[in-house]
């Protein structure tokens, strides 16, 4: 229901938020651009995980540009579900537009492209290794920028104890954030300075064990942008960018997976 509300909203002039992902599809969204446009309506999508506090902090030093030329980027997220898992609206196609990697993966993918850019090469796998049902519990993500640097992200509905982990390498440091409160641990932003003469790098570390602020500090965005009348990011190009990367990783599976876009009306019903 996240296109078809945001299409409404946004007809009727509305500023709209629409949480994560967006669509089930990257077609789907193209619906709620025409009508932002129509209307002039501001439309953000909640990729809330860029206003955690420890992601704030490693975009300020990100962009001192203390890191050094990026190199590559390296994520892990998951949780192992619960029991009926597989019976829930998540494990439905039509309801959800696919499995954990448009669920948690879609979080590290517009982490990813936000650090380092758009991806032109996607490789990856979508195995389903452990739940009955019809979408994948883990995905497995090969990304490459044009320049070549790489995004290596695994999202898992496998991983028995909750874990978020994101590291950002650059040729003269690294920034790893760690958690992210709440059942997935403290949340904990590293920076490892490089010195002239390699070795062990210098090392500081920001903590947060204080509640999570990351949808208040994005509604405060969200509000800014209407202030300023400004286009919010993350954006609707920004949720189709990483729909895209999803469905071309659902076409490399064998059978291919199609989006709910795709399915005809009686395979939507099957």
């Amino acid at each position: 229901m996240l296109a078809p509300v945001a299409v409404a909203a946004a007809s009727a002039g509305k500023h709209v938020l629409v949480e994560k992902p967006g669509a089930r599809s990257a077609a789907e969204l193209d619906a709620v651009a025409e009508a932002a446009r129509r209307t002039g309506a501001l439309v953000r999508v909640g990729f809330n995980h860029r206003y955690h506090r420890a992601f704030r902090k490693a975009r300020e030093i990100f962009d001192s540009g203390a890191l050094g030329e990026m190199m590559f980027i390296r994520g892990r997220y998951g949780h192992g579900g619960r029991p009926g898992y597989d019976k829930e609206w998540r494990a439905v196609p039509e309801r959800s537009g696919g499995g954990e990697l448009i669920d948690q993966g879609a979080h590290l993918i517009d982490l990813a492209r936000w650090f380092l850019g758009d991806f032109t090469g996607v490789q990856g796998r979508a195995p389903t290794y452990f739940w009955n049902m019809p979408v994948e519990d883990n995905g497995f993500l090969l990304l490459e920028t044009p320049r070549g640097q790489i995004a290596f992200l695994h999202a898992s509905w496998t991983e028995w104890k909750n874990l978020f982990s994101f590291e950002i390498a650059g040729r003269v440091g690294k920034l790893e954030i760690g958690g992210l409160g709440g059942s997935y641990g403290l949340e904990r932003l590293t920076w490892y300075r490089m010195s002239p003469e390699m070795g062990p790098p210098e090392t500081m570390a920001w903590e947060y064990p204080m509640a999570d602020d990351s949808w208040d500090a994005e509604c405060a965005a969200f509000l800014e942008d209407i202030r300023l009348r400004r286009q919010p990011q993350p954006g609707i190009a920004d949720a189709q960018a990483a729909l895209r990367i999803i469905e071309r990783i659902y076409c490399q599976q064998t059978p291919p997976r199609q989006t709910p876009s795709q399915q005809t009306p009686r395979e939507s019903q099957a």
